[in-house]
């Protein structure tokens, strides 16, 4: 009788761990976001257009200084647009003003043109409160499974039930 009650108890401490494994990483993901003050504190560079700076794969690391602080010329930041979900990263190519109400003007280094075309309607120029933080450092192409995870939807079918799999399967 003791060997059938373990079953049901070592599923649960394995589902217990696995949920503790889901929450650690998500407090560490909102505590490195309190901390880098930034809502998404690292990206994935998912064109070429910031080559050869960096890679297409390239996993980012940002900080958002104090809103008062100044952005300047040459800076990689990362920034979002009105109406779009998928962050940009560009280097900032001319500042009008200075503080935080300065208009940033943002361009990739692989483009050709400026990057008014990718701002929001009626949008022509980026403000301090567009940009989610600036680049301070990189890893390459660690950020490759996240490209591959998105164009191939299935792969995160396969990988959860992988890792379900190893849940169950797995011995104390």
């Amino acid at each position: 009788m003791l060997s059938g009650l373990q079953n049901p108890r070592q599923a649960a401490a394995q589902l217990l761990n696995f949920g503790l494994i889901l929450s650690t990483a998500f407090m560490m993901w909102k505590g490195l976001s309190v901390f880098a003050d930034s809502p998404s504190p690292i990206v994935v560079v998912l064109s070429g257009s910031m080559e050869p700076a960096f890679q297409r794969g390239d996993l980012l690391f940002l900080w958002n200084r104090n809103i008062l602080s100044e952005t300047d010329v040459g800076e990689v930041v990362v920034y979002n647009v009105r109406d779009k979900e998928i962050p940009i990263v560009h280097r900032v190519v001319r500042k009008f003003g200075t503080g935080a109400h300065a208009r940033l003007l943002t361009k990739g280094d692989n483009n050709a043109a400026d990057d008014t075309e990718l701002y929001a309607r009626g949008q022509d120029y980026l403000e301090r409160k567009d940009i989610i933080g600036s680049v301070f450092a990189y890893i390459p192409f660690v950020g490759y499974v996240t490209i591959m995870l998105s164009e191939h939807p299935w792969l995160k079918t396969v990988m959860l039930g992988i890792m379900g799999l190893l849940v169950v399967l797995q011995r104390e």
